[in-house]
């Protein structure tokens, strides 16, 4: 799966954060009083209305939702799917990884793996050359 067209400005998460945004997956959209009473249905759980619409705010700010003003109800909507989140985390992990890793260390890594590992890494490999062959057809000078 390609890198989404839209990307959060912040990636990282907190855990309500993941927590209220996992509800609003499961809900496509939601106003703060559904996701505040889905988060009560746990009689352990102390939370106020007010925390619930402060962290859609800052979702709402890192760009991970959108709201949409019907009356004076907010409904909040996910911006980036459950997938696309997953394929961004992992992005951003690789990069991370990247930066710090050399070729010979990364290399090493592949001694350890099981069948299934090398599997997905052949099929990496081979989605590695499929873009460079891409972009030497893009621009062949590179």
């Amino acid at each position: 799966m390609p890198l989404p067209d839209h990307r959060p400005l912040r990636l990282t998460l907190g855990p309500l954060e993941r927590e209220i945004l996992e509800i609003l997956w499961h809900f496509q959209e939601a106003t703060a009083r559904e996701v505040h009473e889905f988060l009560l249905r746990d009689p352990d759980r102390e939370l106020s209305h007010s925390s619930v619409t402060t962290v859609l705010s800052r979702l709402l700010q890192k760009g991970w939702v959108g709201c949409d003003e019907t009356g004076r109800v907010f409904r909040w909507r996910v911006l980036v799917s459950q997938s696309e989140a997953a394929v961004l985390e992992a992005n951003s992990r690789l990069r991370e990884f990247l930066a710090v890793g050399t070729p010979e260390l990364m290399a090493t890594l592949t001694d350890d793996l099981d069948t299934a590992s090398r599997e997905q890494l052949e099929a990496i490999a081979r989605s590695i050359e499929t873009a460079r062959r891409a972009r030497q057809k893009e621009d062949p000078c590179t």
